[in-house]
């Protein structure tokens, strides 16, 4: 199957909504973060995702950012990755410059990695030449994810009673 990192359009809605559909039913929080309709019709949240991309529209308590989805040929959403440009106080220490997630149903399929690799190939572009991803101690999936990509674990840190993994990658 082949699949591309696509940033998101109109063309994109109804798959938009199939797709954050399935992460309500699971229960689980919305990964990235970025893909989160944020009480947004889709315009809303497209409108809102490409001011975030650009330093000058950028809300003021984020960092500039892209977001893609992992698409199939069939435009079915496989996940979702953010890029953040940059890391203020708390990506450093807790978040990162990237976060992905993986729709529940397409889970252990290798599709992760591969996102992760296609996401590599864009921070280099944006002139990140180490990338910060961080993981749950827990989330063995995510960490092993990291580490396929060259990963490297520096430390782990604390935060609201879960240990959060910080991994290193030399791009």
């Amino acid at each position: 199957m082949k699949l591309e990192l696509i940033r998101p359009n109109m063309e994109m809605k109804e798959e938009y909504y199939d797709y954050i559909n399935e992460w309500q039913k699971s229960g689980e929080d919305m990964i990235p973060y970025s893909v989160e309709p944020l009480d947004m019709d889709y315009e809303g949240w497209l409108d809102y995702t490409y001011k975030i991309e650009n330093k000058d529209t950028c809300p003021s308590h984020l960092v500039t950012a892209h977001t893609y989805f992992l698409v199939s040929e069939d435009k079915r959403i496989i996940g979702a990755i953010n890029i953040r440009h940059y890391l203020n106080d708390y990506l450093f220490n807790f978040g990162g410059h990237i976060g992905y997630g993986i729709r529940t149903s397409e889970r252990k399929k290798g599709y992760a990695s591969l996102m992760l690799s296609l996401g590599l190939a864009i921070s280099k572009d944006l002139g990140i030449d180490k990338v910060l991803i961080c993981c749950d101690k827990n989330n063995i999936g995510s960490a092993k994810t990291i580490m396929n990509n060259g990963g490297v674990l520096e430390n782990e840190v604390h935060k609201d009673g879960e240990i959060i993994q910080r991994y290193w990658i030399e791009l």
